[in-house]
């Protein structure tokens, strides 16, 4: 087991593992740690704690220290030169005439290199403008292209849902989301419901997906045949979460009727009602669950 706490160096961003060395490290503390790209300034959003050996990615890097006054000065000071970098580097951008949108810029702690991230539709030849802003800011530039739910996580902004954006508030990374999932918990395909700010499908898709998968393994499929408690009949569509169905049912005196009802008051006949399949598929819904 090895003693480490976990930093993040953005308000929502990725953790990462520290040796926290003797220090009398608490959550919360900035500390400044030793990165691969150099010395960072952070925040300790998880407190000292023991993981295995296999949960770290090698080598351990340690905390160099706690932050004092002076390093939040500096901390302060580089914020202020990232906003003047990046309003020159958008005229540089401009000035050679790249396909290019500046999204943020970082400076590292020690003020050893510069990060501009962008998003751009390809690939851009950004050759001379690094030429340009070394030029300029006298320090190593690296310029990063990232992703639009990226760009989405790093400008912030409100959700369809009214409130901000996931991304920003405590998703520190990103899981895949398909269109399976809005297929799976019935919602409108329609591309503007279930999109976010960033154009992508909502990160939120993933939040039950667990417990539709799970509902989904016990209820019946559409087209059914099974038997209730007024007789034989096909289900015609379910209520996944409620674990509920409608079973449309022929009564004695030759007319139909729908019933509701939960999935533990029928039975399952193992058969199929073939012409309400082929409805189904006419209408152009051949999926099995609604």
């Amino acid at each position: 087991m090895v003693k480490v706490v976990g930093v993040r160096f953005k308000k929502v961003g990725k953790i990462y593992y520290f040796d926290p060395c003797d220090f009398d490290i608490e959550l919360n503390d900035f500390v400044i740690v030793e990165t691969a790209r150099g010395i960072e300034f952070g925040v300790v959003a998880v407190g000292p704690k023991f993981i295995e050996e296999e949960e770290i990615v090698s080598p351990l890097k340690n905390v160099l220290r706690i932050a004092e006054d002076k390093d939040f000065i500096v901390h302060r000071e580089n914020m202020k030169l990232a906003k003047a970098a990046h309003k020159i580097c958008e005229e540089k951008v401009e000035l050679h005439n790249l396909e290019m949108k500046i999204i943020d810029v970082e400076y590292t702690f020690d003020n050893n290199k510069i990060i501009f991230y962008f998003t751009a539709d390809g690939r851009i030849d950004f050759r001379n403008l690094v030429k340009d802003l070394a030029a300029i800011f006298k320090t190593r530039i690296e310029l990063r292209q990232i992703g639009v739910r990226d760009e989405a996580k790093m400008l912030g902004g409100l959700g369809p849902c009214g409130k901000p954006c996931c991304c920003i508030q405590f998703l520190g990374d990103f899981e895949p989301v398909s269109i399976k999932m809005a297929k799976e918990q019935n919602l409108s395909l329609n591309p503007s419901k279930i999109s976010g700010l960033c154009g992508r499908l909502m990160c939120c898709l993933k939040y039950e997906e667990e417990a539709y998968e799970d509902a989904h393994s016990r209820m019946p499929n559409l087209g059914d045949i099974v038997i209730t408690e007024v007789g034989a009949g096909t289900i015609v569509y379910t209520y996944t979460l409620l674990e509920t169905v409608k079973v449309r049912v022929a009564l004695e005196d030759g007319s139909e009727d729908v019933f509701k009802y939960p999935i533990k008051d029928i039975k399952l006949t193992g058969e199929r009602d073939s012409s309400f399949l082929n409805s189904l598929k006419r209408s152009g819904d051949s999926s099995d669950n609604m």
